[in-house]
């Protein structure tokens, strides 16, 4: 997930076809370190946001505004001044370094036609936003740098710009296959690494790619290699440079089995040869989407973490009580043992001998000889009641388990599909009604005079290929109400076998459904479950009248006993969600 050099020149190329020839409209600075520069070109507005945080330093369009502070920082002020009506006439990438140089023609006061250039840098926590004269003089910059901080350079006012070269790396994009092989064989490293460590703006993610494209193990030495295996890395890392310097970009992103955001870059990663890959038209797009899932799920993650830890303790307790119910229950097993050795005491124990400790009887259930062990303590009598008490004991032990399992059974199913609405949960009223439902089923204490809070969560709205509505419930809650209120009987009904999961409604419209509807509902079922990213999930599905809500039955729990059933995978991409 590097912003690295290939991303910066994808970033340049959707520049060099959408803002170069425009006009700067307005110039924002709501962040200390961020930028937000309205561009109009071809009748079109372009809302380019540029931030230089440590943490998260990112260039994209995006269509979302942001709000300034009342007063303009002084960087923003000596943009607006300058360049505030500003014309870019060009934007380069140096050297597939990781900086963008945005050229820009203006009128000076004088009606003098001027150039400056707005230099960002998305170098980790080195990242700046440098504003230079037609001289490559530094006028100001959102970050100052000083030598109490850098020994390499200062970014300071007055100051002459250039671009740190802290290792010596080589461009790849002009690199020789001599200079290739002195520079990544000679490391005594492993080749991936060597390769990210030798040339300028390669991420270890695109150094692994190329790899895997030559059929190579990136964790070897470069020793390891035969000749052979060298010369075709160098020719898949120059068709991969080839691509580059063609503007060939491919933007995407891979998800991993949760349908997290994983990776991206400007170039397929065929490298994920199982994960769910999706294409995108824009780097732009890429990083926006890339992003923002990226912090969504991280402040949900952090709204959820309490939920998660009530959930995690219940269920951990419930399986420890499962675990030793099952393992009582198995102990019950020989309790029809011991009341057919009570029976054939009494029936054939009238001659045994005072102190015997066994004796052999035919079991008349089986026909066969047993041997009965005794107490030489006991009468006979006395032998047989002890047996019959065992097994009286165990009885009742038995009758007991059998309720108790089912319901111990029955509240770890319970907690799993409340796990499994918290790894599907996207915002924050989505976790109301997983609160509530915790909250009603005794795992939470309802403050004292709290009432119900509002739900404004609603499932999941698609659209199948042949335009029919899917819905899928993110909670228990949603489930029963879609399965039960929403859908009537002769709308499809589809849920994953035998886990947790959601369940998914196609309002049918009275219509006889096409085969791909029934694969794209059974997709959202296999994704919204707890198999999902498994390459096959057995999904059951039948008409909605056919499914039934056992009395007393927990949230979101139905049975049915008349279904069909498909092997389905888990990739919705093709899907259109409704938002």
């Amino acid at each position: 997930m590097a912003f690295d050099g290939i991303t910066i020149a994808g970033m340049v190329k959707e520049f060099n076809e959408t803002i170069v020839g425009g006009k700067i409209n307005k110039i924002a600075q709501p962040e200390p370190d961020e930028l937000l520069i309205t561009i109009k070109n071809n009748k079109t507005q372009y809302r380019l946001l540029i931030s230089a945080s440590a943490s998260l330093p990112l260039i994209y369009f995006t269509d979302r505004n942001k709000t300034s502070p009342l007063t303009a920082p002084n960087f923003c002020m000596l943009l607006r001044k300058h360049v505030g009506n500003g014309k870019i006439t060009a934007v380069t990438q140096p050297d597939m370094e990781r900086a963008i140089e945005f050229r820009i023609e203006h009128l000076n006061e004088l009606g003098d036609l001027c150039f400056k250039t707005l230099v960002v840098e998305i170098m980790g926590k080195h990242s700046n936003i440098i504003f230079l004269n037609e001289n490559r003089m530094i006028l100001d910059s959102i970050k100052h740098v000083s030598c109490n901080v850098s020994s390499v350079r200062e970014v300071l006012p007055g100051r002459d710009y250039f671009l740190p070269k802290t290792q010596e790396k080589a461009n790849p994009l002009t690199m020789t296959q001599e200079t290739f092989y002195s520079m990544v064989y000679t490391k005594p490293t492993a080749i991936a690494k060597g390769i990210y460590t030798s040339l300028t703006g390669i991420s270890p993610c695109i150094a692994e790619e190329i790899c895997f494209r030559a059929s190579v193990d990136g964790s070897l030495s470069p020793q390891a290699l035969s000749e052979t295996a060298r010369e075709h890395l160098f020719h898949t890392f120059t068709r991969v440079m080839e691509d580059v310097k063609n503007g060939d970009f491919q933007p995407n992103i891979v998800y991993n089995e949760k349908g997290e955001p994983l990776e991206y870059a400007a170039i397929p990663l065929t490298k994920y040869t199982t994960a769910e890959k999706r294409d995108f038209p824009s780097i732009s797009t890429v990083l926006e989407q890339y992003y923002a899932q990226k912090d969504q799920i991280t402040r949900i993650r952090q709204k959820s973490a309490d939920l998660r830890r009530i959930v995690q303790t219940a269920l951990e307790r419930n399986r420890k009580k499962y675990d030793l119910q099952t393992k009582q229950m198995k102990d019950t097993e020989k309790m029809d043992k011991y009341k057919v050795y009570g029976e054939l005491i009494n029936t054939y124990g009238y001659n045994l001998e005072e102190g015997c400790k066994s004796f052999r009887a035919l079991n008349y259930y089986t026909n066969e000889d047993i041997v009965i062990p005794l107490d030489p303590m006991l009468t006979a009598g006395e032998n047989a009641k002890k047996y019959f008490d065992k097994y009286n004991k165990l009885k009742r032990t038995f009758e007991a388990l059998s309720q108790l399992t089912l319901e111990t059974k029955s509240e770890i199913d319970h907690l799993e599909s409340i796990s499994s609405a918290l790894d599907i949960a996207l915002a924050e009223n989505d976790l109301v009604q997983i609160k509530e439902e915790l909250i009603e089923s005794g795992y939470i204490r309802r403050k004292g005079g709290s009432k119900k809070v509002k739900v404004t969560s609603r499932p999941f709205h698609y659209v199948s290929s042949d335009g029919y509505d899917i819905y899928v419930g993110k909670n228990n809650y949603q489930n029963d109400e879609l399965t039960f209120r929403f859908a009537s009987g002769n709308d499809w009904w589809f849920h994953a076998k035998g886990m947790p999961g959601s369940h998914v409604v196609v309002k049918s419209r009275g219509d006889e459904l096409p085969d791909s509807t029934f694969e794209d509902a059974a997709r959202l079922a296999a994704h919204y479950s707890r198999g999902r990213g498994q390459e096959k999930v057995e999904i059951d599905y039948t008409e909605k009248k056919n499914v039934k809500k056992p009395g007393g039955g927990k949230p979101g729990f139905v049975v049915y006993y008349t279904n069909y059933s498909m092997m389905i995978d888990s990739d919705i991409s093709a899907l259109k969600q409704i938002e």
